[in-house]
């Protein structure tokens, strides 16, 4: 019998996973910019395009007040962002 036939079956494929690109509070600290989206984003190279669904992740700290909009965000960085005088906006998953 064939190695494929023998060995069992492994795991599932969920088509309707959503991938997110995750950015950490760290990386969005270092751009000089008080206000930043996706665009701001792919000029500072974090992402590569538009389509890509952005996570925010608490890793890190925020040293000024910034008003982040990303598709998620964890409930970490939603916390540090809000301590240091910032908005996490959540932006809809076109």
């Amino acid at each position: 019998m064939p190695l494929h036939r023998r060995l069992p079956k492994r795991g599932f494929t969920n088509k309707f996973r959503v991938e997110y690109t995750e950015v950490n509070l760290d990386r969005l600290d270092r751009l000089p910019l008080a206000e930043i989206g996706l665009k701001e984003m792919i000029e500072h190279r974090l992402i590569h395009g538009e389509s890509e669904l952005v996570k925010v992740l608490g890793r890190g700290q925020l040293t000024s007040p910034k008003t982040i909009k990303a598709h998620a965000f964890s409930q970490s960085a939603v916390k540090k962002i809000e301590e240091s005088g910032g908005k996490a906006i959540t932006i809809g998953k076109e």
